[in-house]
């Protein structure tokens, strides 16, 4: 069998190497605890699901190249909490999304003059610090956001590149996410560029194809001609990501719910905002050749291109899914 690597990006997207890293936790007792507590983690229990997820993989007819290595597919066993046919399926999902809506996942590049002309203004950043609970925090501030340069696709894929710079922390896939968005300044045009259709495909990626433990999302400061947007979004959401969204009416209401110590000093922390910028940018930028690799991964959709293209995630989960979904691991 052929097999891609990129050495200089440290990826291997052979399907069925003749060989697998070896792998071992070594994080802090609290997030093993964690692990155990939240995801039923143990030692055994992760060694098999990593040798039953890599020979599904590699029997799949249709997955044609894809990453192997444990902390990539963590991502999905820790998210589905190491139920092997959840994970598989959204492994099958997330693949597919990447190909089908390649506007949005592809070139996650931030040496993109674009991408990186939005990743220093501030819109979408991680914090350099966790929370209490171990968690990443991602700031973004939505008036930041140039509408009248910058498009809707560039805006998700900056947040496809942020994410896939973070997917791979294990704190991270057993912690979770907190995500606190500053609309302040949200203007009339940052919903001018937005379709429906893309809001609703948006979501289903997002709920049904995307490895991240999203463990609360917080809106502070919505303008109220942003009210009948964020009730269709809340509309398409899954009733766990909607008990999950919190919308607060000032900064305090906010600082209520998210200790002010972890975010920007500008809203109470210690670390100035520019300086929470230049880091993560750093990391962007280490992360680069990993990023734009993953263009790479192939799963078998083309036959049916043109029907994808105008299709919800839920329905590829009954294509490309279900025409694998028999399949058994020995």
């Amino acid at each position: 069998m052929e097999c891609t690597y990129l050495v200089a990006a440290a990826l291997n997207l052979c399907k069925a190497p003749e060989s697998y890293d070896s792998y071992s936790f070594d994080l802090p007792d609290k997030f093993k605890l964690q692990a155990q507590d939240e995801l039923r983690e143990e030692d055994d229990i992760r060694e098999n699901a990593l040798k039953q997820f890599r020979e599904w993989i590699a029997k799949h007819p249709l997955i044609k190249k894809c990453r192997t290595d444990a902390p990539f597919l963590l991502r999905f066993l820790r998210t589905k909490k190491f139920s092997i046919p959840a994970a598989t399926e959204m492994l099958e999902k997330y693949l597919s999304i990447r190909q089908i809506y390649p506007n949005w996942f592809h070139k996650l590049d931030v040496n993109d003059p674009e991408l990186e002309a939005i990743i220093d203004t501030g819109y979408l950043f991680a914090l350099p610090e966790r929370d209490e609970k171990g968690r990443k925090i991602v700031f973004s501030n939505a008036g930041k956001y140039d509408t009248s340069r910058f498009t809707a696709a560039q805006l998700i894929r900056v947040h496809s590149m942020v994410c896939e710079a973070l997917l791979d922390e294990e704190e991270s896939q057993i912690a979770g996410y907190v995500h606190v968005i500053d609309d302040s300044d949200l203007s009339m045009g940052f919903l001018g560029i937005w379709s429906f259709t893309d809001i609703k495909n948006l979501a289903h990626c997002v709920q049904n194809s995307l490895p991240m433990r999203q463990k609360e999302n917080h809106f502070v400061n919505l303008p109220s001609f942003a009210n009948k947007l964020s009730d269709f979004i809340l509309s398409v959401l899954s009733d766990k990501l909607k008990n999950r969204v919190f919308v607060h009416k000032s900064m305090e209401e906010l600082k209520a719910k998210v200790n002010p110590k972890y975010l920007p000093k500008e809203y109470g922390g210690t670390v100035p905002m520019d300086e929470c910028i230049a880091q993560f940018k750093a990391v962007l930028k280490s992360k680069r050749e990993q990023l734009v690799a993953l263009d790479e991964m192939q799963i078998e959709i083309s036959k049916n291109s043109a029907f994808w293209a105008n299709t919800t995630d839920a329905d590829i989960a009954a294509g490309v899914i279900g025409s694998f979904r028999k399949l058994e691991v020995d």
